[in-house]
Order: structure tokens, then sequence, then C-alpha cells
């Protein structure tokens, strides 16, 4: 539930997602009921929580922008009880919104200090996720196949180890540039070997990092 005073910025946010073209009904009412605020320094609050911004939440990383979340979301075409693999956790906002819509989510995040806090956040606030410390290029072939895999973090390649983890069927949501800009892919697994990909613009994430630091 969120405090009454955000609920008019939320309502503000979910017609200017609605206006740049996100239209799945449950991925809006996810955003909707998501407290991004809770993720913000209470200085920052009013004024950046529900604005269609990413926003620094430490270690060089940044909560996502809220149309970024429900871009990815809209593409991965989850349903309840969809087995989904987030990679970077970061402040937890995307896990959030994957669990509301009834996801098993399990996410992996590489940066220990967000880790903790993510892990702290989702637990607070009623958000079951199994959440990993460690790399995400790896994925987690222990638990695999995945219904869907989402990638929250700007890749340099496409990880073979995490097409290999989808079901067929799966689909793999992953921003693909070694550069400050990215390219949406969407990859879905077609058979044991086949795989259809498809691109749908430019975006611009914080970089995917293979080094653990502890």
């Amino acid at each position: 539930m969120k405090e009454v005073k955000y609920k008019g910025l939320c309502t503000k946010l979910i017609e200017e997602l609605k206006s740049k073209g996100i239209q799945d009904s449950k991925v809006l009412e996810a955003i909707s009921n998501t407290p991004r605020h809770l993720l913000f320094d209470p200085v920052f609050r009013d004024k950046f929580a529900y604005q269609d911004i990413a926003f620094p939440i430490g270690e060089n990383q940044t909560i996502s922008q809220p149309y970024t979340v429900a871009f990815q979301t809209e593409l991965l075409k989850i349903n309840r009880a969809s087995k989904v693999l987030e990679i970077g956790t970061g402040s937890g906002y995307q896990t959030a919104v994957l669990c509301y819509m009834g996801a098993k989510v399990l996410s992996i995040e590489r940066h220990k200090s967000l880790f903790q806090s993510a892990k702290l956040f989702l637990s607070q606030n009623n958000y079951r996720a199994q959440l990993f410390f460690g790399d995400g290029f790896l994925g987690k072939k222990v638990f695999a196949p995945f219904d869907g895999i989402i990638v929250t973090c700007g890749a340099p390649y496409i990880p073979e180890a995490l097409k290999s983890q989808l079901k067929i069927g799966g689909r793999l949501v992953i921003p693909v540039g070694e550069g400050d800009v990215q390219q949406m892919k969407l990859i879905t697994r077609l058979n044991n070997k086949e795989y259809e990909e498809t691109s749908y613009g430019d975006f611009k994430f914080v970089p995917m990092l293979k080094n653990l630091n502890n």
C-alpha cells in the first residue's frame, strides 16, 4: 500500500507510461502498486520517486527508469507462477514488480551492499524472491530451465549460459552493447538448438560486470 501523498504522483507516472506505449494492464498494475518511494532517501522521495527517470543508488548503479522496467516486463510476457531469473537485482525495484505479478523470482546481484539492501527491502515488504550474490553471466543452472530471464544491466554480448537456461518457448530480455547505449534484445528459444532474436531499439543501462566485488 502506498502512502496517500504518493498516489497522485504514481497515477501521473502510469499515465506517462501509457503515453509512451506501455499497454499491458498487469504490468501497469504492478508498477502502480510497487512502493518505489521506499527505495529513495527521504530527502529525494517527494521529487524523484515517481518521476520516469533512473536514479543513483550507490556502487555506480541506478534504480531503473519505470518505463524501462515496464518495457522489459512487457517483453517477458510472464504469467502467474512463471519462473523468472533476474540478472542485476540492484535496488530490488524490478524484482518487486515481477513478484507482484505472481512470478517465482530468482535474482542475482554482484555488488554485496546492493544485494544486502535489496534483500532487506524485499523481505520487509513481503516480496518473496530468492536472491543470490554472484556472477550474472553464469545464470543459475541448478534452477533452470526458466520461463523468462531478464537482464537489467548492459551486457557486452548475449551469454550462452543464459540462452541455454531458457525453457523451450522461454524468453530472454537483455540490453546488448559495450558503449553508453545498448540495443534491447528479445531472445526466444524455439527448440533445443534454435533461437529467435528480435531488436527493440536503444536504451541506456549501467554495464554488466563480471568480477565479484566483496
